[in-house]
């Protein structure tokens, strides 16, 4: 296998993305179909309101995780969109355990929003790129999100594309 040139995080916010979601579901890497049942079974067990965040909000939300991820970690983001039930964003390929890189990004919108609830869900998606093909493919998963909302695919100064 060759080496990691980037990586596409994926987190979700609060009770949005639940097991057994008509959109499907992963646990544990495995993929499982849609499951009515669970899925109202894990909504009755939530313990606070389902968390979006709020559309006036997203671009801040943006440059916080941006802000936070290149000067406390010195990150290379790649691109990055923020929507109101999830956020994904591509990084250089880094030597930071991906569970910081997670929690530094979560911990910059939680500082900056200051809820009295739960902003994000315990868990994240991570996708591996290991050749230029894939690292474009990502890319461009997340800037055509930033398209479909009236958004340049680049909104925020911080992106940077030097890696290809």
């Amino acid at each position: 296998m060759s080496d990691t040139l980037a990586i596409m995080i994926t987190m979700t916010t609060y009770g949005t993305w639940l097991r057994g979601d008509a959109r499907g579901w992963v646990d544990d890497g495995v993929i499982y179909p849609p499951n009515p049942e669970l899925e109202d079974a894990d909504r009755v067990r939530l313990k606070h309101p389902v968390f979006r965040l709020p559309t006036d909000q997203l671009m801040n939300v943006g440059q916080w995780i941006g802000q936070s991820l290149i000067q406390r970690l010195e990150q290379q983001i790649l691109a990055m969109t923020v929507q109101t039930w999830h956020v994904h964003f591509v990084i250089k390929a880094t030597s930071v355990p991906v569970g910081r890189v997670i929690k530094c990004a979560k911990d910059a919108v939680r500082w900056g929003l200051q809820p009295n609830q739960p902003i994000w869900t315990e868990g994240y998606d991570k996708q591996y790129c290991f050749d230029e093909e894939s690292v474009r493919r990502r890319i461009r998963y997340v800037e055509r999100h930033n398209e479909e909302h009236g958004l340049p695919a680049r909104p925020w100064e911080f992106i940077d594309m030097t890696i290809l």
